[in-house]
């Protein structure tokens, strides 16, 4: 959640019938946005979580009032998130945690600790692949705050990562709210914070009595309802590399969420090897694997969020293994050895109707 200078992580793109949005997402800011007229639709968009936003209101058309009224409550939802979840926000409550001395128990808001219970969550099932105590590594890397060149880490380094990242380095007490540092780690919410502010505007929107909508943060996806054109909304799975960018297969969702990790956004090539933001929490280096993006539609968008991270990191086969055994709704994007792209989806993707783009 910050305003890099550099590409970004993840990508996706959302349409809705009569309307295109392209949409490059992730961690950062979104680096091309080109828009059709939406008819029916009404349109609001700014900038939040290092990012833009889009959201898309497809009910019956609000009074300039009424309009302001929402654009209050996005703003709100979206800043409440970013005064406690950002990394690049020295005085954030995650960045007045990751200062807490070692051993001392820091006192979570409620927001904050369900983000780190959510990512405790997809931690154990991922089999630790999802990881938010792995900051300190990707600081290291130069994918964090800090204006770090982004280059190879030796592998003494990469060893000491390693070692001050036991597991139980974060102690979470959700009967107490708290959380602990038991070792020098520093947390980033970074792979699931935007599906968590995606959710939050969401429930602004329903608390605010819109049935149809889409809300999308950096690309991070959550629906409700129908599109103007009274069908599902069609959201699209991006053309890993793809320039222009197109899309490469179209969802229909409505209640749902979408969430996409990818490694052609925030990269740096070395000696013929791509080296993503993606940190596998197992070596403390970016993943070295053919996946190229995996994309996760679950019912919120922090689930998504954080899925869509853990399968990226697990890779190919392990994920595909997980995501299927875990009745995930996943779809893969493999770069195959003679450069053509492969796609996997798990069963509970597959009865989604998804469509292939011509």
């Amino acid at each position: 959640m910050h305003m890099p200078t550099h590409p970004t992580r993840r990508a996706a793109l959302a349409t809705g019938l009569g309307a295109f949005a392209l949409l490059v997402t992730g961690c950062g800011r979104r680096d091309a946005f080109t828009e059709l007229p939406a008819a029916g639709a009404q349109v609001l968009s700014g900038l939040s979580m290092g990012s833009s936003y889009t959201i898309k209101l497809a009910g019956a058309r609000l009074t300039e009032a009424a309009l302001a009224a929402v654009q209050r409550a996005i703003d709100q939802a979206l800043g409440d998130v970013v005064g406690r979840m950002s990394h690049y926000d020295a005085e954030s409550e995650l960045s007045r945690f990751n200062r807490q001395p070692l051993g001392q128990a820091f006192t979570l808001s409620a927001p904050t600790l369900s983000v780190f219970q959510a990512a405790q969550a997809v931690h154990a099932a991922s089999g630790g692949a999802f990881d938010v105590a792995v900051g300190r590594a990707v600081d290291a890397w130069g994918f964090g705050p800090a204006a770090a060149a982004r280059q190879v880490v030796p592998e003494t380094t990469l060893a000491e990562l390693r070692a001050s990242t036991p597991p139980g380095a974060l102690q979470l007490d959700a009967a107490a709210g708290t959380l602990t540092r038991q070792h020098a780690v520093h947390a980033n919410l970074s792979g699931i914070a935007k599906g968590y502010g995606v959710d939050q505007v969401a429930l602004a929107l329903d608390a605010l009595g819109q049935a149809d909508y889409m809300v999308e943060v950096g690309g991070e996806i959550r629906t409700r309802g129908r599109n103007a054109q009274g069908q599902p909304w069609q959201l699209a799975i991006e053309l890993p590399d793809a320039m222009p960018q197109r899309a490469l297969r179209l969802v229909p969702l409505s209640g749902r969420a979408l969430a996409t990790s990818g490694d052609y956004r925030n990269f740096f090539m070395h000696q013929g090897r791509r080296y993503s933001h993606e940190i596998d929490p197992a070596t403390a280096a970016p993943v070295a694997h053919a996946l190229a993006s995996v994309s996760v539609v679950a019912d919120d968008c922090t689930t998504a969020d954080a899925w869509s991270t853990a399968l990226f990191v697990m890779g190919p086969q392990r994920g595909l293994e997980a995501a299927t055994q875990l009745q995930l709704a996943a779809h893969f994007v493999v770069r195959g050895s003679d450069g053509r792209f492969v796609e996997t989806t798990t069963p509970a993707f597959a009865a989604l109707g998804a469509r292939a783009v011509a």
